[in-house]
């Protein structure tokens, strides 16, 4: 895979439908961060100020200003979209947050907010919860630590507010996680009506040093960060079995895209497997995969519900056999992987199911012998 986007895939990247911005179509998702907003300025009685952002930033903004360590591996380009060394997609929201910061002349401890939503990008798993480029919103509060009643309880507090607003029928999970730009950081967890923990976002208490560096005073100055994923709370709000449901063109789905009222299942089709097995590069793994399949068939993504890595083993580890049969080549490894197609509102039939296999395969196959279904 290339290091940097081509100009074609930048361009589908950036005329991608922002489901959070009402200039775009009005959609569910703006109903849910309109619950974000009003939760969060009735805890704190603080007004939130809006802002989007372009989708194609700085690096240094997106990462190097949060304080993320520059041999992190968040910055690695096979989870990251980059355009060159300097410029990529963004992969958070946050990534609004320190020139907010900066951009106050007046750092006199007081009450503000900032929420910036949109589209995010990176590389991911293909699944009923996974999309590569998901909408993020993003909470920043700045508190004056002597309004604070209990800087013990803020985090809490603040999750408090946001989650019964937004998930009132969902419990929560919180579990100790570290970020750059924050301390004593939660990761968030929701559980689904199919008893599966769900990972919808992260906060944490604003880190003392970030502040410094913007001209804030940490000893008067606190905060909270908060970023949370919109595609995910959108689907558990509404109850919705699968990702892909929200981006649907059918209109039948489009109309219940329009409230946060319980989904009513348009129809319920058939799932068809595949199994396939493949010589892959050592290095391959579910998000490489995800990204690569997501680029080649764009036309047939909403087919694919799942595409899971069931077993992998490295060549050496291989009978003779086995190796001639993929045609391995040396530090290659095969992976064996299944396909799941659901079409959203119709059946798909063996020659369709078959051909989308073997474009899958095509894609990701790198061995030197080849086997299609018929």
């Amino acid at each position: 895979m290339s290091q940097y986007l081509t100009a074609d895939q930048l361009v589908d990247a950036l005329t991608l439908r922002n489901l959070s911005n009402p200039n775009q179509g009005s959609h569910a998702m703006q109903l849910l961060l309109d619950e974000v907003q009003y939760a969060i300025e009735t805890l704190y009685d603080c007004e939130l100020q809006r802002l989007s952002g372009h989708p194609l930033v700085r690096v240094e903004d997106n990462y190097d200003a949060l304080g993320y360590p520059e041999d992190g591996p968040a910055r690695e380009s096979r989870y990251s979209r980059y355009l060159s060394k300097r410029w990529m997609l963004r992969t958070q929201t946050s990534c609004l947050a320190p020139e907010w910061l900066s951009s106050w002349c007046d750092k006199t401890p007081r009450k503000l907010g900032l929420l910036s939503s949109g589209r995010v990008y990176r590389r991911d798993s293909i699944d009923r919860l996974h999309v590569g480029e998901p909408h993020q919103v993003d909470i920043w509060v700045l508190l004056p630590v002597n309004e604070v009643a209990n800087l013990q309880t803020m985090l809490r507090d603040a999750i408090g507010s946001v989650m019964t607003a937004i998930l009132p029928d969902h419990p929560l999970r919180l579990e100790a996680s570290s970020h750059p730009y924050t301390k004593d950081g939660l990761q968030l967890e929701a559980l689904s009506e199919r008893n599966q923990l769900v990972e919808v976002g992260e906060c944490g208490r604003l880190d003392p040093a970030l502040l410094a560096r913007h001209g804030w005073d940490p000893e008067k100055v606190t905060g909270v960060a908060m970023g949370l994923g919109l595609d995910r709370l959108l689907m558990l709000r509404k109850h919705l079995p699968d990702i892909r449901l929200l981006h649907n063109s059918d209109h039948r789905i489009v109309a219940q895209m329009q409230d946060l009222e319980r989904w009513r299942p348009v129809s319920y089709q058939p799932v068809v497997v595949r199994d396939l097995s493949i010589a892959a590069e050592a290095d391959m793994d579910g998000e490489v995969l995800g990204d690569r399949v997501r680029e080649a068939i764009p036309d047939k993504l909403d087919w694919l519900e799942a595409v899971e890595i069931i077993s992998e083993t490295n060549g050496e580890d291989l009978p003779a056999v086995a190796v001639d049969r993929l045609g391995l080549k040396p530090g290659q490894k095969n992976v064996l992987l299944r396909l799941t197609m659901r079409h959203p509102t119709r059946s798909i039939g063996r020659d369709e199911a078959n051909e989308l296999r073997n474009r899958v395969y095509q894609i990701l196959h790198q061995g030197s012998v080849t086997v299609l279904a018929q």
